[in-house]
């Protein structure tokens, strides 16, 4: 066989410019310190703001601090597993965390992994944590209620779906229970929960999952849960986690709520990474971007185009205040990104009026445009009415003698203030409430003690329900009218004459 020069060289040609390089090249960088929660890394130069790394023992990380000499990161793990010396790994990922269908219904940690004992989430798509919240082109301004099943919010504190309303009060005032009250409202009306749980105790979550369960609210739920136990980056991430699991629904054209709970132990987790990285410490030892760090967050919070599929997504903050001072640093931070705040009073609360709302300090800024219109045409002076109630009740105190017309506002007052009171996990349909503040409101209850009112009030739902339901079906569809108002004030006499 003759082997020409030509054709060996030719081969030798073909293999050089074929020839692969199959080398895999990492980036790595050494733990110079640990503990924390923190770790400080030498050598990875090329390492992004907010990267994921990776540790030893499958230790996740998320670089934060990008010095000269090393950079800094956040531990979502055990720092007792990883040790000085350690090589940690770039990953060239953001933080990202599984969305989806699979989600619903199950109760997950910030990084999005199961701890439920119910098995594995099966899902193919993930997002990252952090995205841009979109431009104003991109949204619709809020005109579809959100509602809340919860008599004193729908009526003067409405809210709509994309608008971000802050809860405000003390410890132990109701907070969470008006988030809960407005996770089971919304049985049955396509939209999807998340609840994020920050620094709570784990029994307390897991009695609040329990609530969900029993009332048929978990189905439709995603429990985000950062327990005290957990480590300060674990909180840290959490509430951008469940609002990307949130945006999901949203982007698809869906309607979602979500609840930060709380966002103080939020800005807290924040400070303690931040001091522990060596950040310089502002007001109240906050580090200087704490307002960034939850204008970030709540901008996310929106009510899409029709041409981006008309999806919302709706945040409900919720911020606790010591000593009912809400001018502190993060409360008032917080009230001037949301759209309006529900104040809760423990005054209130601890004089019996639960919910234990203050109609005078609180506001919703956009609600009002998507209330429904029935509720408009009833709720008229309501908030006016609570609110002379309050002065003339402290002027009453005097012991001074009162004129009919005072005595007929304050007994109105005392009346309207009763029908405001409701037990907790127990939301409202609307069109009952509409009832019941038109039947105070018109004075039907005037002549009644006050021990009779929840009394009425039972027997009116019972009325509505086995006789004039699809009157009210009907009802919240519309404007009202004189002539709803005829029907109206005809069941109204119907109820009243049952206790004459």
């Amino acid at each position: 066989m003759n082997i020409h020069p030509e054709e060996i060289s030719s081969i030798i040609r073909n293999k050089i410019d074929n020839f692969k390089f199959d080398i895999d090249v990492n980036e790595t960088g050494k733990i110079v310190q640990v503990g924390d929660g923190i770790a400080r890394v030498y050598g990875l130069e090329h390492v992004m703001a907010g990267e994921m790394v990776l540790f030893p023992n499958d230790i996740y990380g998320m670089a934060l601090n990008l010095e000269q000499e090393n950079i800094g990161c956040i531990v979502f793990g055990d720092c007792k597993y990883i040790k000085e010396g350690d090589i940690v790994k770039r990953t060239g990922r953001i933080l990202e965390v599984p969305v989806g269908e699979a989600m619903l219904g199950r109760v997950v940690d910030p990084l999005g992994q199961p701890i439920d004992g119910k098995g594995d989430i099966k899902t193919d798509k993930y997002l990252p944590i952090e995205r841009k919240a979109l431009g104003v082109i991109d949204r619709q301004p809020v005109k579809e209620p959100l509602q809340t099943g919860i008599k004193p919010i729908d009526s003067m504190i409405p809210i709509g779906r994309g608008q971000r309303e802050l809860i405000i009060g003390d410890r132990q005032t109701g907070k969470t229970a008006i988030a809960i009250d407005t996770i089971i409202n919304q049985k049955g009306k396509d939209v999807v929960c998340v609840y994020v749980a920050i620094g709570q105790k784990r029994s307390t979550i897991a009695k609040l999952v329990d609530t969900l369960d029993k009332n048929g609210a978990l189905a439709y739920t995603i429990v985000v849960c950062a327990s005290a136990s957990d480590t300060p980056s674990m909180l840290y991430v959490a509430p951008y986690a469940g609002c990307s699991m949130g945006e999901y629904f949203r982007d698809k054209g869906q309607h979602a709520l979500i609840i930060y709970d709380d966002l103080s132990k939020h800005a807290a987790a924040y400070r303690e990474i931040s001091l522990l990285l060596r950040r310089p410490p502002g007001r109240e030892a906050y580090p200087g971007d704490v307002f960034y760090l939850h204008s970030r967050l709540l901008e996310r919070a929106s009510k899409l185009t029709d041409k981006l599929g008309g999806g919302s997504l709706t945040a409900l903050p919720i911020i606790e205040t010591k000593a009912e001072d809400i001018s502190a640093y993060i409360p008032t931070n917080v009230i001037s990104i949301t759209d309006g705040q529900i104040y809760l009073s423990s005054r209130l609360f601890y004089s019996g009026i639960r919910p234990a709302i203050n109609p005078g300090l609180s506001v919703s800024r956009v609600g009002g445009n998507a209330q429904i219109k029935a509720m408009k045409g009833v709720v008229g002076q309501l908030r006016l009415d609570l609110a002379q109630y309050n002065e003339l009740e402290a002027f009453s105190k005097f012991g001074s003698d009162l004129d009919k017309t005072t005595r007929s506002q304050l007994r109105r007052g005392e009346r309207l203030i009763e029908i405001l009171k409701q037990d907790i996990y127990n939301p409202l349909p609307v069109e009952k409430q509409i009832f019941i503040i038109f039947m105070a409101n018109e004075g039907y209850l005037d002549e009644f003690e006050l021990n009779k009112v929840a009394l009425i009030e039972e027997d009116l739902f019972t009325l509505l329900d086995s006789k004039y339901s699809e009157f009210t079906a009907e009802m919240i569809k519309y404007k009202i009218t004189d002539q709803t108002k005829e029907k109206m004030h005809e069941i109204c006499k119907e109820v009243i004459a049952h206790f004459n």
